[in-house]
């Protein structure tokens, strides 16, 4: 975990907590254009920045002592978050930002009301390969392992091609617990996944589920990526923008997803995204600003200029806004996928769910990897199904928390 105080006046009231998913250069980017955000209160900041977000916070909200702000990448565990009243709703100068898909509206007592805010997002839908490595044959690059989330890569998969060959209303219907997981669509992307595949060997597939999304470690401990991992004959790599990180500087394209799915073509230019949103889960005024200033142009404009080029953020709402003058290629080619090209954004599936089910999913992805039969994906389904069931009939007959159904836009 990444504990870090800026400074930034000399109030002497405890500093502002925010809790969030970034480390490393990551992170200290963050810290930094905390370090310099004036946002008028004279407040210092503690950041805390861990990969086990959900676990850290869950902790924390037991002992009754949770973070000013939090910065989280589910739907899902927000909504839960707002059902059980400990997030408050933003304040209005920061609900102006809630751009869809990131931050839908929940119906709270008869009334919409935002409890979050994207402060950064990802594009997804993108396939890297090596410069000049063919189309038409390719080799698919896979690592599942990820910690307490392992899993999460091969259902981007599962959604992506959900999305392009069923469509953004029947992706949405899914993602929101109103499709039963038996049904064709869902189960045609499962075993379209495994033939895209192919036939894999038992020590390719080890290989694959130890081994890390971002790929082996090079001799300083960085990561390498999987298209430069060694025991990876691979060409192509299925993964978010967020991963140009690790081939910074490698001789890589990036490309949309569409044309390797088996989708329809009425849906090519529909991608998915990721983000991470600002929610509030304490009463100091304060917080509220801090979320403010956070999303506000000016914040958005530190962050950047912190980062190193290899993790700078993408922004919601950037249409029109030119790339700098020291964007690289990769980033301006995503830069135009998701502020031109990309017609419709929907948000992450699995990071609607309720936890519960998202969880579900992940494991039963690393279950279909294992053994992709057509047996054992029937038995997954059903599980999965079972659990969506269960999930709904938890939630009862007020469905006034459930995530909202207008996630794609």
């Amino acid at each position: 975990m990444l504990a870090l105080v800026p400074g930034c006046g000399s109030d002497s009231r405890d500093p502002l907590v925010v809790l969030g998913p970034w480390t490393g250069e990551e992170g200290k980017a963050f810290e930094a254009a905390l370090d310099k955000l004036d946002d008028g209160t004279g407040r210092t900041y503690t950041y805390e920045g861990t990969r086990s977000l959900r676990e850290t916070l869950v902790s924390q909200l037991e002992a009754d002592d949770p973070p000013d702000v939090a910065v989280l990448n589910s739907i899902g565990e927000l909504t839960e978050y707002a059902r059980r009243d400990e997030l408050k709703p933003l304040a209005e100068a920061s609900a102006e930002r809630a751009y869809p898909p990131w931050a839908p509206t929940l119906l709270v007592d008869s009334r919409r009301r935002t409890y979050w805010v994207p402060l950064k997002v990802d594009l997804k839908s993108l396939v890297w390969s090596k410069r000049g490595a063919s189309s038409a044959r390719p080799t698919w690059c896979v690592g599942l392992a990820s910690q307490a989330t392992s899993g999460w890569p091969g259902t981007d998969w599962i959604e992506d091609l959900l999305l392009h060959q069923a469509g953004p209303a029947r992706y949405t219907e899914w993602a929101t617990g109103r499709l039963d997981w038996r049904d064709p669509a869902v189960e045609r992307a499962w075993t379209t996944w495994a033939t895209l595949l192919g036939k894999r060997s038992p020590a390719s597939v080890k290989r694959s589920l130890t081994t890390s999304f971002e790929g082996s470690a090079d001799p300083g401990g960085q990561p390498r990526g999987l298209l430069a991992s060694p025991g990876f004959d691979c060409t192509h790599e299925h993964q978010s923008a967020f991963i140009r990180y690790v081939y910074a500087g490698d001789d890589v394209t990036v490309e949309p997803s569409a044309p390797y799915l088996d989708g329809q073509s009425a849906y090519r230019d529909a991608f998915e995204v990721a983000g991470d949103m600002a929610a509030v889960f304490s009463d100091d005024p304060d917080a509220q600003q801090l979320v403010e200033r956070l999303s506000s142009p000016a914040g958005r404009e530190l962050w950047w200029a912190e980062a190193d080029p290899a993790v700078r953020p993408l922004f919601p709402d950037t249409a029109g806004l030119s790339p700098p003058a020291s964007a690289t290629p990769v980033e301006r080619e995503i830069d135009s996928l998701l502020s031109s090209r990309a017609r419709t954004l929907c948000f992450d599936a699995s990071d609607v769910m309720p936890p519960e089910l998202r969880d579900a999913f992940h494991r039963a992805v690393l279950e279909f990897f294992r053994d992709p039969t057509q047996r054992q994906l029937d038995s997954l389904l059903q599980q999965l199904e079972t659990v969506r069931v269960q999930v709904n009939t938890d939630s009862g007959i007020d469905h006034t928390f459930r995530p909202p159904q207008d996630m794609c836009a």
